[in-house]
């Protein structure tokens, strides 16, 4: 059984070893520096209870109780380990075999239209293993050989190229962390909770390290007519030869052309051997394996953004073009379909981003968004890329209700549900960015609710 997003306890505390009024006290003000101190001396007591008055009684006494997880040496601190994995692969450990990429039984598995979505809910910190970042394809997947792929970049240039993955390699690169977040993000509950954890909800997202030459450096090669140039038609090699409209301002910004993710080539299943990052944007518009780039001066209106990708609004008009994902964030634990085991302290973690710069500020509130309090961002805090926010929470052991609300730095605050609502009807399927609720229950359980 994995340990991750677990909250069971290894051994109960004694009773009361924090005070009622101190836990009052820390749930309505939260926990400062002179709390924090207090509570850390209480943990330490009570572990040492916990040797003293049982591991140490029970090796006193054999008749007496302790953990013989700790009592009794196992068989693995007591004989030789395994020599180096055969593997030439490094893989995780049999025991968190449960964290994996899972589809959603109510979408299509075929081929033109599949999804897999990343267990949010399972990671740490902000960067998403290369095994499971999120998959979204038109038309399946192909494990291209890269010697025998071609990049072209033409139309409003002075000199059209083409460039093989060879060429690409030898100009100078960039790393850069950013997220990449699917348009169709939280759509299954746009209209009520249909899913029920925050794989479901929000796992078509991941934050990776992309490496490559920039998409600016490229089109200065070629000798691109920058008073006329004003779009940029991306497409992909797959069977849809999936394509895009990238403004020139994104593509002059800093978007790449990327052959490395996480410190090695991307995987065939994120675009190998060449794919589009462009930081900030829906997740359509970062083109996997990336063939043609055309410099136009007007949008190409091509079928992902004039049939598809496209916001139904309450007037039955279409927002087309619709490119930035705005300020969003989700509580990844507690979060739904997970459990609390007994009422006392939990770290409330989470993740937040924008496609529009650096988060600001995540407010987080346990009452369904009576009251807020201002969580802890931990570094690093980048530009276009996942942060990771936590604060404490004493839990009474009483209902609750968990939401988040990120901030970014242009002041853009995370709407409620009714507020986009307001905004965009009730029959968009994209851009669903409003506050995520989690409601825990007296039992501990966590489900997926809507606050309106």
């Amino acid at each position: 059984m994995s340990l991750r997003g677990k909250f069971g306890r290894i051994q109960p505390a004694p009773e009361n070893f924090i005070p009622d009024a101190l836990i009052d006290d820390i749930r309505l003000n939260g926990l400062d520096a002179s709390r924090r101190r207090f509570l850390r001396k209480s943990f330490a007591a009570a572990s040492a209870a916990l040797v003293s008055g049982s591991a140490l009684a029970a090796a006193d006494h054999p008749g007496g109780e302790g953990d013989p997880a700790i009592l009794k040496l196992p068989k693995h601190s007591t004989s030789l380990g395994n020599p180096v994995t055969h593997l030439p692969y490094g893989q995780p450990s049999k025991h968190e075999a449960n964290l994996q990429r899972r589809e959603s039984p109510g979408l299509t598995r075929r081929r033109e239209s599949s999804i897999a979505f990343t267990p949010l809910q399972g990671l740490f910190g902000i960067i998403t293993p290369s095994g499971l970042h999120f998959e979204r394809h038109h038309a399946g997947w192909h494990d291209i050989d890269p010697s025998s792929h071609r990049l072209m970049i033409h139309g409003l240039v002075s000199t059209p190229k083409v460039y093989t993955v060879g060429d690409l390699m030898r100009l100078p690169s960039v790393s850069r962390m950013h997220f990449i977040e699917c348009g169709a993000n939280t759509a299954m509950d746009w209209a009520s909770p249909a899913v029920p954890s925050v794989q479901y909800t929000h796992g078509m997202l991941s934050c990776c390290e992309f490496t490559g030459v920039p998409l600016s450096l490229l089109l200065e090669d070629c000798g691109i007519d920058k008073k006329n140039a004003k779009f940029i038609l991306a497409e992909g090699a797959d069977g849809a030869s999936l394509t895009r409209t990238i403004p020139i301002e994104r593509a002059l910004d800093d978007a790449i052309v990327a052959w490395g993710m996480n410190g090695e080539m991307l995987r065939p299943e994120n675009g190998y051997p060449l794919r589009l990052v462009v930081p900030g944007a829906q997740g359509v518009c970062w083109v996997k394996w990336l063939r043609r780039l055309d410099v136009g001066d007007a949008p190409y209106a091509t079928r992902e953004e004039s049939t598809q990708y496209t916001d139904l609004m309450p007037d039955g008009l279409s927002r087309q073009y619709s490119l930035i994902q705005e300020c969003k964030s989700v509580i990844t634990t507690p979060s739904g379909g997970q459990r609390l085991m007994d009422k006392g302290f939990y770290n409330i973690t989470g993740l937040a981003w924008s496609g529009r710069g650096k988060i600001a500020r995540v407010d987080v509130s346990v009452d369904g968004g009576k009251q807020w309090k201002t969580a802890r961002l931990e570094s690093p805090v980048l530009p276009k890329c996942l942060t990771r926010f936590n604060i404490d929470w004493v839990w009474d052991g009483k209902p609750a209700i968990l939401q988040s609300r990120a901030i970014d730095e242009t002041g853009y605050v995370q709407p409620k549900m009714a507020e986009l609502r307001a905004v965009r009807g009730t029959r968009s399927v994209y851009h669903n960015n409003a506050i995520q609720s989690w409601r825990v229950e007296a039992a501990g359980e966590v489900v997926n609710v809507q606050i309106s």
